[in-house]
Protein backbone atom coordinates (compact mmCIF):
# COMPACT_ATOMS: atom_id res chain seq x y z
CA UNK A 1 0.00 0.00 0.00
CA UNK A 2 1.35 3.41 -0.92
CA UNK A 3 2.24 5.88 1.80
CA UNK A 4 -0.19 8.63 2.75
CA UNK A 5 0.62 12.12 1.47
CA UNK A 6 2.53 14.31 3.87
CA UNK A 7 -0.58 16.21 5.05
CA UNK A 8 1.25 17.65 8.04
CA UNK A 9 4.07 19.00 5.90
CA UNK A 10 1.61 20.49 3.39
CA UNK A 11 -0.41 22.13 6.18
CA UNK A 12 2.74 23.57 7.77
CA UNK A 13 3.88 24.86 4.37
CA UNK A 14 0.49 26.58 3.94
CA UNK A 15 0.68 28.09 7.42
CA UNK A 16 4.17 29.50 6.74
CA UNK A 17 2.80 31.06 3.57
CA UNK A 18 -0.23 32.40 5.44
CA UNK A 19 1.88 33.94 8.20
CA UNK A 20 4.71 35.00 5.86
CA UNK A 21 7.18 33.81 8.48
CA UNK A 22 8.57 30.54 9.80
CA UNK A 23 8.72 32.04 13.30
CA UNK A 24 5.11 33.29 13.30
CA UNK A 25 3.89 30.03 11.80
CA UNK A 26 5.65 28.10 14.54
CA UNK A 27 4.04 30.29 17.21
CA UNK A 28 0.61 29.94 15.61
CA UNK A 29 0.93 26.15 15.41
CA UNK A 30 2.57 25.92 18.84
CA UNK A 31 5.54 24.12 17.34
CA UNK A 32 9.24 24.85 17.46
CA UNK A 33 10.76 26.77 14.57
CA UNK A 34 12.99 23.76 13.93
CA UNK A 35 9.94 21.50 13.48
CA UNK A 36 8.40 23.93 10.99
CA UNK A 37 11.64 24.25 9.06
CA UNK A 38 12.10 20.45 8.94
CA UNK A 39 8.54 19.98 7.62
CA UNK A 40 9.14 22.38 4.74
CA UNK A 41 12.58 20.88 4.08
CA UNK A 42 10.98 17.43 4.02
CA UNK A 43 8.57 18.56 1.30
CA UNK A 44 11.37 20.16 -0.68
CA UNK A 45 13.39 16.94 -0.48
CA UNK A 46 10.34 14.91 -1.56
CA UNK A 47 9.56 17.15 -4.55
CA UNK A 48 13.20 17.84 -5.38
CA UNK A 49 12.64 21.61 -5.60
CA UNK A 50 12.81 24.63 -3.36
CA UNK A 51 9.44 26.02 -2.26
CA UNK A 52 10.58 29.30 -0.70
CA UNK A 53 13.22 31.85 -1.50
CA UNK A 54 14.48 32.86 1.92
CA UNK A 55 16.50 35.86 2.97
CA UNK A 56 16.98 37.45 6.38
CA UNK A 57 14.28 40.00 5.61
CA UNK A 58 11.97 38.43 3.05
CA UNK A 59 10.13 35.20 2.31
CA UNK A 60 8.76 34.53 -1.18
CA UNK A 61 7.49 31.55 -3.13
CA UNK A 62 9.42 29.89 -5.93
CA UNK A 63 7.53 28.84 -9.07
CA UNK A 64 7.17 25.34 -7.61
CA UNK A 65 5.90 26.84 -4.38
CA UNK A 66 3.31 28.89 -6.25
CA UNK A 67 2.01 25.76 -7.95
CA UNK A 68 1.66 23.99 -4.62
CA UNK A 69 0.30 26.93 -2.60
CA UNK A 70 -3.41 26.75 -3.49
CA UNK A 71 -3.73 23.01 -2.89
CA UNK A 72 -1.77 23.20 0.36
CA UNK A 73 -3.95 26.09 1.56
CA UNK A 74 -7.04 24.00 0.79
CA UNK A 75 -5.62 21.07 2.77
CA UNK A 76 -4.92 23.39 5.73
CA UNK A 77 -8.40 24.94 5.61
CA UNK A 78 -10.15 21.58 5.36
CA UNK A 79 -8.05 20.18 8.20
CA UNK A 80 -8.78 23.16 10.44
CA UNK A 81 -12.50 22.91 9.66
CA UNK A 82 -12.60 19.18 10.36
CA UNK A 83 -10.74 19.67 13.63
CA UNK A 84 -12.93 22.57 14.81
CA UNK A 85 -16.10 20.62 14.03
CA UNK A 86 -14.75 17.62 15.89
CA UNK A 87 -13.86 19.74 18.91
CA UNK A 88 -17.27 21.40 18.82
CA UNK A 89 -18.99 18.02 18.81
CA UNK A 90 -16.77 16.74 21.59
CA UNK A 91 -17.46 19.91 23.58
CA UNK A 92 -21.25 19.64 23.37
CA UNK A 93 -22.86 21.17 26.46
CA UNK A 94 -22.81 18.54 29.16
CA UNK A 95 -21.60 18.26 32.72
CA UNK A 96 -21.82 20.28 35.91
CA UNK A 97 -21.62 24.07 36.36
CA UNK A 98 -20.94 25.68 39.73
CA UNK A 99 -22.44 29.16 39.61
CA UNK A 100 -22.37 31.84 42.32
CA UNK A 101 -24.88 34.70 42.32
CA UNK A 102 -26.07 37.43 44.70
CA UNK A 103 -28.94 36.22 46.88
CA UNK A 104 -31.74 38.56 45.78
CA UNK A 105 -30.77 38.61 42.11
CA UNK A 106 -30.42 34.85 42.09
CA UNK A 107 -33.86 34.31 43.63
CA UNK A 108 -35.73 36.94 41.61
CA UNK A 109 -33.96 36.91 38.24
CA UNK A 110 -31.82 33.80 37.76
CA UNK A 111 -33.73 30.90 39.36
CA UNK A 112 -37.02 31.59 37.48
CA UNK A 113 -35.35 31.19 34.06
CA UNK A 114 -33.16 28.17 34.81
CA UNK A 115 -35.91 25.62 33.97
CA UNK A 116 -35.83 26.91 30.40
CA UNK A 117 -32.05 26.48 30.28
CA UNK A 118 -32.22 22.94 31.67
CA UNK A 119 -34.89 22.03 29.11
CA UNK A 120 -32.68 23.41 26.35
CA UNK A 121 -29.54 21.64 27.62
CA UNK A 122 -30.69 18.45 29.36
CA UNK A 123 -27.15 17.13 29.82
CA UNK A 124 -26.07 20.14 31.89
CA UNK A 125 -26.64 20.39 35.65
CA UNK A 126 -26.19 23.51 37.78
CA UNK A 127 -25.12 24.04 41.38
CA UNK A 128 -26.47 27.54 42.09
CA UNK A 129 -24.83 29.08 45.15
CA UNK A 130 -26.69 32.17 46.39
CA UNK A 131 -24.82 34.54 48.67
CA UNK A 132 -24.10 38.24 48.87
CA UNK A 133 -20.59 37.39 50.05
CA UNK A 134 -17.79 37.99 47.55
CA UNK A 135 -16.82 34.42 46.59
CA UNK A 136 -13.35 33.41 45.49
CA UNK A 137 -14.01 31.80 42.10
CA UNK A 138 -10.66 30.09 41.83
CA UNK A 139 -10.12 29.18 45.47
CA UNK A 140 -13.66 27.86 45.94
CA UNK A 141 -13.84 26.07 42.61
CA UNK A 142 -16.62 27.99 40.85
CA UNK A 143 -16.99 27.93 37.09
CA UNK A 144 -18.60 31.37 36.98
CA UNK A 145 -20.23 34.07 39.07
CA UNK A 146 -22.79 36.80 38.54
CA UNK A 147 -21.82 40.11 40.11
CA UNK A 148 -23.66 43.42 40.33
CA UNK A 149 -21.04 46.07 41.00
CA UNK A 150 -18.21 48.05 39.54
CA UNK A 151 -15.59 45.37 39.05
CA UNK A 152 -12.10 45.93 40.44
CA UNK A 153 -9.14 45.22 38.19
CA UNK A 154 -8.28 41.54 38.37
CA UNK A 155 -7.24 38.56 36.30
CA UNK A 156 -10.86 37.37 36.13
CA UNK A 157 -12.62 37.49 32.78
CA UNK A 158 -15.75 39.68 32.90
CA UNK A 159 -18.63 40.11 30.47
CA UNK A 160 -21.45 42.59 30.96
CA UNK A 161 -24.80 40.80 30.73
CA UNK A 162 -27.19 43.72 31.19
CA UNK A 163 -27.29 47.23 32.60
CA UNK A 164 -28.75 47.35 36.10
CA UNK A 165 -29.27 50.92 37.35
CA UNK A 166 -28.84 51.58 41.04
CA UNK A 167 -30.49 54.48 42.81
CA UNK A 168 -30.13 56.34 46.06
CA UNK A 169 -33.61 56.16 47.59
CA UNK A 170 -35.57 57.06 50.70
CA UNK A 171 -39.18 56.91 51.81
CA UNK A 172 -41.42 60.00 51.88
CA UNK A 173 -41.50 59.57 55.66
CA UNK A 174 -37.72 59.86 55.92
CA UNK A 175 -37.53 62.84 53.58
CA UNK A 176 -40.29 64.66 55.47
CA UNK A 177 -38.43 64.18 58.74
CA UNK A 178 -34.79 64.70 57.70
CA UNK A 179 -35.05 66.65 54.46
CA UNK A 180 -33.67 65.94 51.00
CA UNK A 181 -29.90 66.35 50.38
CA UNK A 182 -29.02 68.52 47.38
CA UNK A 183 -25.52 67.12 46.81
CA UNK A 184 -23.83 63.76 47.50
CA UNK A 185 -21.42 65.40 49.95
CA UNK A 186 -24.40 66.34 52.13
CA UNK A 187 -25.07 62.65 52.72
CA UNK A 188 -22.62 62.76 55.63
CA UNK A 189 -25.40 64.61 57.47
CA UNK A 190 -27.90 61.80 56.86
CA UNK A 191 -28.70 58.35 58.20
CA UNK A 192 -27.36 55.96 55.56
CA UNK A 193 -28.20 52.28 55.44
CA UNK A 194 -25.09 50.64 54.02
CA UNK A 195 -24.69 47.48 52.03
CA UNK A 196 -22.06 45.41 53.81
CA UNK A 197 -20.24 44.24 50.67
CA UNK A 198 -19.86 47.70 49.13
CA UNK A 199 -16.25 47.87 47.97
CA UNK A 200 -14.34 50.21 50.25
CA UNK A 201 -17.54 51.37 52.00
CA UNK A 202 -17.81 54.27 49.58
CA UNK A 203 -20.57 55.57 47.35
CA UNK A 204 -19.53 56.95 43.96
CA UNK A 205 -21.67 59.40 42.01
CA UNK A 206 -21.40 61.15 38.65
CA UNK A 207 -23.51 64.14 37.61
CA UNK A 208 -25.38 64.04 34.31
CA UNK A 209 -23.75 67.37 33.34
CA UNK A 210 -20.29 66.34 34.48
CA UNK A 211 -18.50 66.07 37.80
CA UNK A 212 -18.11 63.27 40.31
CA UNK A 213 -18.40 62.84 44.05
CA UNK A 214 -17.34 60.12 46.48
CA UNK A 215 -18.90 59.71 49.90
CA UNK A 216 -18.14 57.46 52.87
CA UNK A 217 -21.64 56.95 54.25
CA UNK A 218 -22.40 56.60 57.94
CA UNK A 219 -25.57 55.41 59.57
CA UNK A 220 -27.26 53.17 62.09
CA UNK A 221 -27.15 49.89 60.19
CA UNK A 222 -25.25 47.76 57.69
CA UNK A 223 -26.79 44.75 55.97
CA UNK A 224 -25.44 42.17 53.53
CA UNK A 225 -28.63 41.58 51.55
CA UNK A 226 -30.62 43.98 49.41
CA UNK A 227 -34.03 42.57 50.34
CA UNK A 228 -33.20 43.09 54.01
CA UNK A 229 -32.75 46.80 53.32
CA UNK A 230 -36.24 47.24 51.94
CA UNK A 231 -38.22 47.24 55.25
CA UNK A 232 -35.71 49.70 56.70
CA UNK A 233 -35.97 52.04 53.76
CA UNK A 234 -39.76 51.77 53.59
CA UNK A 235 -40.02 52.38 57.34
CA UNK A 236 -38.03 55.61 57.14
CA UNK A 237 -34.98 54.36 59.05
CA UNK A 238 -32.58 55.90 56.54
CA UNK A 239 -31.66 56.23 52.89
CA UNK A 240 -29.65 53.76 50.83
CA UNK A 241 -28.62 52.48 47.44
CA UNK A 242 -30.30 49.49 45.81
CA UNK A 243 -30.48 48.07 42.28
CA UNK A 244 -33.61 48.69 40.26
CA UNK A 245 -34.84 45.09 40.23
CA UNK A 246 -35.30 44.97 44.02
CA UNK A 247 -37.23 48.21 44.48
CA UNK A 248 -38.95 48.82 41.13
CA UNK A 249 -42.47 48.27 42.50
CA UNK A 250 -41.81 50.55 45.47
CA UNK A 251 -40.57 53.28 43.12
CA UNK A 252 -43.55 52.87 40.80
CA UNK A 253 -46.11 53.14 43.59
CA UNK A 254 -44.34 55.97 45.42
CA UNK A 255 -43.33 54.12 48.58
CA UNK A 256 -39.73 55.06 47.77
CA UNK A 257 -38.38 58.20 46.09
CA UNK A 258 -35.16 58.65 44.14
CA UNK A 259 -32.85 61.03 45.97
CA UNK A 260 -30.41 63.16 43.94
CA UNK A 261 -31.99 62.24 40.57
CA UNK A 262 -29.38 64.27 38.65
CA UNK A 263 -26.59 62.11 40.07
CA UNK A 264 -25.95 58.61 38.75
CA UNK A 265 -24.76 55.90 41.11
CA UNK A 266 -21.80 54.00 39.63
CA UNK A 267 -21.58 50.26 39.16
CA UNK A 268 -24.97 49.70 37.59
CA UNK A 269 -24.46 46.51 35.58
CA UNK A 270 -24.75 42.75 35.90
CA UNK A 271 -21.52 40.95 35.04
CA UNK A 272 -20.72 37.35 34.13
CA UNK A 273 -17.33 36.56 35.62
CA UNK A 274 -15.17 33.52 34.95
CA UNK A 275 -11.67 32.46 36.05
CA UNK A 276 -8.71 33.38 33.85
CA UNK A 277 -7.33 31.00 31.31
CA UNK A 278 -8.25 29.62 27.92
CA UNK A 279 -11.60 28.84 26.42
CA UNK A 280 -14.31 27.90 28.90
CA UNK A 281 -16.05 24.50 28.73
CA UNK A 282 -19.05 24.52 26.42
CA UNK A 283 -21.47 24.09 29.33
CA UNK A 284 -20.18 27.33 30.89
CA UNK A 285 -20.23 29.22 27.59
CA UNK A 286 -23.84 28.33 26.78
CA UNK A 287 -25.00 29.26 30.29
CA UNK A 288 -23.38 32.67 29.97
CA UNK A 289 -24.94 33.16 26.52
CA UNK A 290 -28.34 32.06 27.81
CA UNK A 291 -28.26 34.50 30.72
CA UNK A 292 -27.20 37.34 28.43
CA UNK A 293 -30.14 36.52 26.16
CA UNK A 294 -32.76 36.11 28.87
CA UNK A 295 -31.63 39.02 31.03
CA UNK A 296 -31.69 41.52 28.17
CA UNK A 297 -34.02 44.47 28.88
CA UNK A 298 -36.61 43.26 26.37
CA UNK A 299 -36.74 39.69 27.68
CA UNK A 300 -36.74 40.87 31.30
CA UNK A 301 -39.84 42.98 30.62
CA UNK A 302 -41.54 39.95 29.08
CA UNK A 303 -40.72 37.89 32.18
CA UNK A 304 -42.07 40.62 34.48
CA UNK A 305 -45.33 40.76 32.51
CA UNK A 306 -45.72 36.99 32.72
CA UNK A 307 -45.32 37.11 36.52
CA UNK A 308 -48.20 39.55 36.96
Amino acid sequence: MSKLPDFEGLAIFAKVLQMQSFVRAAAELQLSKATVSKAVSRLEAKFGVRLFNRTSRRLSLTEAGKQLAERAAHILAEGELAESEGIANAAAPRGHVRLAAPMSFGVLQVAPILPEFLDRYPEVSIDLHLSDAHVDLIGEGYDAAIRIAALPDSSLVARTLVAMPRYLVASPKYLAKFGRPNHPLRLTEHRCICYASTVGDTWHFSHKKGGTATVRPTGPLRVNNGDAMMPLLLGGSGLGILPDFIMREALDDGRLKVVLPDWRVSGGAVHWVTPPGGRRPKRVEVLGDFLAERLSPRRSKELDRNRR
